[in-house]
């Protein structure tokens, strides 16, 4: 047999020998009292802590605005909290985007620089001035908040053409190309085209000459070839019947018995109640709000001021009119004693308002609101602005007029009462409304204060953050109201 051998001393690779190494200084390194084994796991510890928290930080490319999926079940907070951040500035005009004309500016901005000759007596430009707000009403000093003070002006009950033509123009949603518009806004001052000529015997063809050039040049535009004018819309300052003259010898224009503007939505002071087209906006007032603080300030005033009397009339007898109905009211205020106050408003006392008519509905729980020269009156949101409860005779007044504007329960916010009870005497204003309670004032005080945000014109061109204006509510209604009329139940005609 072979002896076994003896094995020798076989080397060590050389990768084998590092790794003992390695572990050699790595035993070493990481002994409790050595100070760099402290040093290496605090900067793992930072890397493992930014590692994780890398997510939350902000990045510096804002996000697409691309389609977000529709959420699921189980992913409903991730999608929410995704729409919120990526598409904000699509939110804002999910209701719909509006594109204004550049009409020739002989149809509005010309209009304004002629503002001498808009008016038969005298020069319309300080009541045109300010954006059409008007001069500032210092005179309402001591009567109103002094902070608030500069958010009131005497502002023309005439002027909403000019103020949503001004704020159309800054509107968030306004796009410049047409293609991509819910609703086309025509920038056409009527009212003022045609208040110089409502007077003074003007021929129809003057009262209709702004019209007609009008809507020669809106017929030849592309979109509204399209839509047949379904999509459209404008401003028009003045009650409807300014514009329904049937006859050439009878009053106003015929602008709206004229062909071309027969399906296009009409934002009136006052709408013909069965007109679908007319829509009535509210008078302008002479609060104009800077800023959502300057609303809620008025409304917290409001809600602290002590009323004095039950009712009030502001308003001037119609003495050429049988039956004149504001004087019979006239007559029961006075009468009344201490329970009303009146403010007769005979000629021009309170054209665009009186600090004097301010103080009065200020201080009164109610405030008789007849028919003027027409169904509506501007005294119907002077009033509520004030806080005061409306009470109206004709339901025409407002209940058939501002829909949008108004709470939908008539009775939440107002007293209405039969004025033929009144004519004959079996109700008189001051026994009917000193039947309602304490409690039932507030409430109806309450509501009316609660709306008044949607009874006024903000003086800022972007609106007022979070709150909803008189304006805001309008645009709001003319893209619901286009969009229904894209439904395939709705009909139209050609």
């Amino acid at each position: 047999m072979l002896p076994k051998s003896v094995p020798s001393a076989v080397p060590q690779p050389k990768t084998l020998a590092s790794k003992i190494t390695l572990t050699s200084s790595l035993t070493s390194l990481l002994q409790p009292q050595n100070p760099r084994t402290w040093i290496l796991f605090t900067v793992l510890f930072i890397q493992i802590l930014l590692l994780c928290n890398l997510h939350s930080f902000p990045s510096s490319i804002p996000p697409p605005l691309s389609p977000i999926p529709a959420a699921t079940d189980t992913d409903t907070d991730t999608i929410t909290t995704t729409v919120h951040h990526s598409t904000r500035t699509l939110d804002q005009c999910g209701s719909g985007k509006v594109f204004v004309y550049d009409l020739p500016q002989t149809f509005n901005n010309e209009i304004l620089l002629h503002c001498d000759n808009l008016n038969p007596w005298s020069s319309r430009c300080d009541a045109l001035s300010n954006d059409a707000f008007g001069r500032s009403a210092a005179a309402l000093a001591g009567i109103v908040p002094e902070d608030l003070l500069p958010a009131w002006h005497w502002t023309d009950q005439f002027v909403t053409e000019i103020i949503f033509h001004n704020r159309l123009i800054n509107h968030k949603c306004r796009v410049m190309e047409p293609e991509s518009a819910t609703a086309f806004y025509m920038p056409f001052y009527a009212g003022l085209a045609v208040g110089k000529y409502l007077w003074f015997n003007s021929t129809a063809e003057e009262r209709d000459r702004h019209c007609d050039m009008m809507l020669q040049w809106i017929q030849d535009q592309p979109f509204f070839k399209r839509s047949n004018g379904w999509d459209h819309f404008i401003s028009m300052g003045r009650i409807t019947w300014d514009f329904r003259r049937s006859k050439d010898k009878d009053w106003g224009s015929s602008c709206l018995y004229k062909p071309g503007i027969r399906n296009v939505t009409r934002l009136l002071i006052e709408r013909n109640p069965w007109d679908y087209f007319d829509v009535g906006v509210p008078y302008p007032t002479g609060f104009h709000p800077r800023s959502k603080s300057d609303v809620t300030r008025w409304q917290s005033f409001l809600r602290e001021r002590q009323r004095h009397a039950l009712f009030c009339f502001a308003g001037a007898p119609r003495r050429a009119f049988p039956d004149d109905f504001r004087g019979l009211l006239l007559s029961q205020c006075r009468d009344s004693g201490e329970s009303c106050r009146a403010v007769n408003c005979t000629g021009t006392r309170c054209s665009n308002g009186t600090s004097a008519i301010m103080e009065t509905f200020l201080d009164s729980d109610f405030c008789l609101q007849p028919r003027g020269d027409s169904f509506t009156r501007r005294s119907i949101f002077d009033c509520m602005v004030a806080g005061s409860i409306p009470v109206f005779f004709w339901r025409r007044t407002a209940y058939l007029q501002y829909e949008w504007f108004l709470p939908v329960e008539p009775e939440s916010y107002s007293v209405f009462i039969d004025r033929n009870a009144v004519k004959n005497g079996t109700l008189t204003v001051k026994n009917v409304l000193e039947k309602f309670t304490k409690e039932e004032v507030r409430k109806m005080r309450e509501k009316v204060i609660e709306y008044i945000p949607r009874l006024v014109y903000a003086n800022t061109k972007q609106g007022l953050d979070g709150v909803e204006d008189a304006f805001d509510v309008a645009i709001e209604g003319v893209f619901k109201r286009i969009k229904e009329q894209e439904q395939p139940q709705f009909h139209k005609w050609k």
